[in-house]
């Protein structure tokens, strides 16, 4: 939107996940009606059942070079952590390949250095959210530790750690050793021999905060459409026209694509060529005997663990597959299998909420926030693990996008075109 384009007075935001309701939210601090819609409801997506992180200390580029270490005999395990299934898909492969490429230290530093300023937003963001009534808490993680079996094993972290603060993100952290780590956080086992405390960062419980979101959403006078699928958008002299399924057309002045892992779908025709697929997550919860003060995080493993209320949702795995592929029960049973060692006072065989959800990844690691060719039709999305984390600040610099007419400088990297 250029700075001669006035503010819209009505705006349609399509996806009910934590970044199209943060847009929304904002959208209504600068005094724009809301319509929101999403094909099935408040939270369906990846906004529910993930690890509810909120960490912007360590919001990072999802390509890093540690992918080029894996093999191919490991990429194609249903046991490996990251799983990519064997394929002849073009558009996976392409994305593969573009991934990989990425995944070097120099686009990594490239890529952290754009992440640094937005998620300087993340913590505040929540914090507009708070005091403006949204009725659910990000906690503040008393204790967030990252448990390794060897000291040696803490490396890899401490590097990243080195090179996230080279880039000038602030990031505080201690080491600590197996006994203080224990004596800190008693679910990791005695097989935990060190570890590093994260500070200053943040978790919440992604399906009832977002629910809280909507509901404050609803509550300001916005009107949420569930089980409503936006099938098309045509641009118009002084607007744009929604195509709905089975409930014809919506004029709205402006609309923003938060869609998720389908992104692609409805932003492609205005020249968002950057794929966004789908990096499935699994996640359930288990009862356990002590309440963890903050995330339990096994960084080797790559399985975070959080605190939700009397059970501890334990997530991980990255899968590069369809989004709407059923949830595979051997990437289950790898989570299983590989925290247990390491976890004390939880039960995994008592699993409930078994889940799969869909991370909106793309290749380069960077989110696609901004306006498309049509200055009336905006995207967000693409924050693979960062969504509930980026969500709010995505959302509040967007929305001061789309009132003043002047695009967010914290938002240029993001650009959907690029």
């Amino acid at each position: 939107m250029s700075s001669q384009a006035p503010t819209p007075r009505r705006v349609a935001v399509v996806g009910a996940g934590m970044v199209g309701l943060s847009t929304a939210w904002f959208l209504q601090e600068h005094g724009i009606e809301v319509d929101v819609y999403d094909r099935d409801g408040v939270a369906a997506g990846s906004s529910w059942g993930n690890a509810g992180w909120i960490t912007p200390g360590i919001s990072t580029p999802l390509p890093d070079p540690a992918v080029l270490s894996y093999g191919i005999k490991a990429v194609i395990s249903p046991a490996s952590p990251v799983y990519v299934p064997v394929t002849t898909d073009p558009r996976l492969l392409k994305f593969l390949a573009t991934f990989t490429r990425n995944s070097t230290m120099r686009r990594w530093s490239r890529s952290m250095r754009s992440l640094v300023p937005i998620n300087g937003h993340a913590l505040p963001a929540f914090d507009d959210l708070a005091a403006g009534g949204v009725g659910a808490t990000a906690l503040e993680a008393t204790s967030f530790i990252a448990g390794y079996r060897t000291r040696s094993e803490t490396e890899f972290l401490l590097t990243e750690l080195e090179h996230i603060a080279a880039s000038g993100q602030d990031v505080g952290f201690e080491e600590l050793t197996g006994d203080e780590v224990r004596s800190a956080e008693p679910t990791f086992s005695d097989q935990i021999g060190a570890g590093i405390r994260l500070l200053g960062q943040r978790y919440v419980n992604p399906g009832e905060y977002v629910d809280a979101l909507a509901a404050s959403v609803r509550a300001r006078g916005g009107t949420i459409h569930e089980g409503t699928r936006v099938t098309g958008i045509t641009d118009e002299t002084k607007g744009v026209r929604l195509a709905l399924d089975q409930a014809g057309t919506q004029a709205v002045d402006a609309v923003v694509v938060a869609t998720g892992t389908w992104l692609d779908e409805l932003a492609r025709p205005f020249g968002v060529r950057e794929h966004v697929q789908a990096g499935r997550g699994y996640s359930f919860s288990v009862p356990i005997e002590h309440t963890p003060r903050g995330p339990v995080y096994l960084p080797a493993q790559r399985i975070a663990c959080t605190p939700l209320g009397d059970r501890l949702r334990v997530a991980g795995m990255m899968e590069f597959r369809a989004p709407d592929a059923a949830l595979d029960p051997r990437r289950i049973t790898a989570i299983v299998d590989a925290a247990r060692p390491f976890l004390t006072g939880v039960d995994l065989d008592d699993r409930q909420d078994e889940w799969v959800g869909s991370r909106p990844c793309t290749s380069d690691g960077l989110p696609l926030i901004g306006r498309t060719s049509s200055p009336r039709v905006l995207v967000a999305g693409g924050h693979g693990m960062w969504g509930m984390t980026l969500g709010p600040a995505t959302g509040r610099l967007l929305a001061q996008t789309i009132a003043t007419g002047r695009p967010a400088p914290e938002l240029t990297p993001f650009d959907p075109l690029r």
